[in-house]
């Protein structure tokens, strides 16, 4: 007999030899690689097993085994916690097939392309309510052959197609029918739910621009802050800010605590002398005073106490992000320092050292850090300096805004690292005649730039579009291609004609 079971059996025994023993602490790197992938095969195989298992039962399955309901079921028999067996059932609900009352037949799943992707092993319940979530908000605002063209867009993102690509080649040229297929052949390595996420949000966006008006409204509503009573010295703050306040006051702590800087100021008095404003300026009580408004009355004013505290701090913040002594973020160079020898530049030999640290580092330091950063020629005769020169290699903040609107965040795929937290790496080294320029430079996490000489990862321009070639255990085909997927021309064209 080999039934359903029998071959799960089989799987659970093989899976237990692989487990015993020590065998898995012992592993080269390589091989420890490929556990990990054919391990994440398997996986996101057993989510979609229980998965379907759970979409095509009966609504009284759960009864029948003494449970009151789904959830209590997967909880039981997966051994997950309520949360876990949530994201299962709505898996499950997106994927179950109706049965016709008329005919028997199975209908279309809600999402039926990512079902065959699920089925197929390409994402796992993660990816797929990744993928969904921002596509399922939307949904009632336009019907149900848009909604599976969004669902066919995702399931060709989640497997790596190119499915943007392939509507623009096809759009040129009407008579290139093999575009497709070539297309699917040249697939890119499958796609994170972090990805998916991201793509399904902007997708969402393409089918409704208008946007969610109506929660808008609703959350401008429940806008609010407290501050609440002295307790422990501490007064606790709760409330819930509007995107745009969010936005701001994000931007005000990432720039206060970006790394490059100093980080915050240290809380504390400052004493000033009381005849100056803060501003620098005399402090003076002539300023004009309308008397008259004193007498009329004053308009009544429908915000609730929390509302008016949320609209003073986003006045609040608007005032602090233009202040002159806000550190700004994204728009400086990197302020570490690195010494090196020339000659140990030249030979490609020898240590660096870090100003304010007596300890060396490594050349590649060095290297890293002037490749965001301009490069100081000092001169040295018996001790006495004879000569400064300066390099001028730093992306101007024009460039580098550029960069970052272009490139959105770090580089690498599956890296979401903010554009702004990024450094601006030269793609053609400037020691090798590479300019300083935006066909040139691309946005890279502090890690990645760090370690993009070992790391397997390549970049590379093409008319002035960032390319990405990734090491084998990410793309076994080392194929060059674009570091960011678009909108697929057919979805924005029906949305046009909607």
């Amino acid at each position: 007999m080999n039934s359903r079971t029998d071959i799960l059996d089989r799987v659970v025994a093989d899976l237990d030899s692989v487990l015993s023993g020590d065998g898995l602490a012992g592993l080269p790197d390589a091989e420890r690689m490929d556990v990990l992938r054919i391990a994440g095969a398997a996986f996101r195989r057993i989510e979609a097993v229980v998965v379907e298992t759970t979409a095509s039962a009966d609504p009284d399955f759960s009864h029948s085994f003494g449970c009151r309901g789904q959830n209590e079921l997967l909880q039981r028999v997966l051994r997950v916690d309520v949360a876990g067996a949530t994201r299962v059932g709505k898996v499950a609900d997106a994927v179950r097939r109706d049965v016709s009352p008329s005919s028997g037949e199975r209908l279309p799943a809600r999402y039926p392309a990512l079902r065959e992707a699920l089925l197929d092993g390409v994402v796992g319940v993660a990816g797929f309510l990744a993928a969904i979530t921002p596509i399922d908000k939307a949904a009632h605002r336009f019907g149900r052959e848009i909604l599976w063209e969004a669902d066919a867009a995702l399931a060709d993102y989640a497997r790596g197609c190119r499915a943007a690509e392939r509507d623009v080649e096809t759009d040129a040229d009407d008579s290139d029918i093999d575009a497709a297929p070539e297309a699917e052949a040249d697939a890119a390595p499958a796609a994170t739910p972090e990805d998916l996420r991201q793509f399904a949000q902007v997708l969402a966006m393409v089918l409704d621009p208008d946007g969610p008006e109506p929660s808008e409204q609703g959350a401008r509503h429940q806008r609010s802050l407290t501050i609440g009573r002295l307790k422990d010295g501490l007064h606790a703050i709760r409330g819930h800010l509007l995107p745009d306040v969010a936005a701001q006051l994000q931007a005000i702590i990432d720039a206060q605590c970006n790394p490059k800087i100093d980080g915050p100021p240290m809380p504390g008095v400052q004493f000033q002398d009381s005849d100056q404003s803060p501003g620098g300026a005399a402090r003076t009580d002539e300023s004009p005073r309308n008397d008259s408004a004193a007498d009329e009355p004053e308009a009544f004013d429908r915000r609730s106490a929390g509302q008016k505290r949320h609209d003073a701090l986003a006045a609040a913040l608007g005032i602090a992000a233009r202040h002159e002594e806000m550190p700004t973020l994204g728009g400086a160079s990197p302020t570490l320092v690195v010494h090196v020898d020339a000659k140990d530049v030249a030979a490609g030999t020898g240590w660096a050292r870090i100003a304010g640290s007596l300890a060396p580092v490594g050349l590649h330091v060095a290297a890293h850090t002037a490749c965001a950063g301009a490069i100081q020629r000092v001169l040295f005769d018996e001790g006495r300096i004879v000569g400064i020169s300066v390099t001028d290699r730093v992306f101007p903040v024009h460039q580098r805004r550029a960069i970052l609107a272009r490139d959105k965040e770090c580089l690498i795929p599956g890296c979401h690292v903010p554009a702004s937290w990024c450094e601006i790496h030269h793609v053609v080294e400037h020691a090798r005649g590479g300019p300083t320029h935006t066909d040139n430079g691309v946005a890279l996490c502090w890690w990645h730039h760090r370690s993009l000489d070992t790391s397997g990862w390549e970049i590379r321009m093409n008319a002035g579009v960032p390319e990405i070639r990734g090491p084998a255990w990410w793309d076994p085909h080392g194929r060059w291609r674009a570091p960011r997927p678009s909108i697929p021309t057919r979805l924005t064209r029906t949305r046009a004609g909607t």
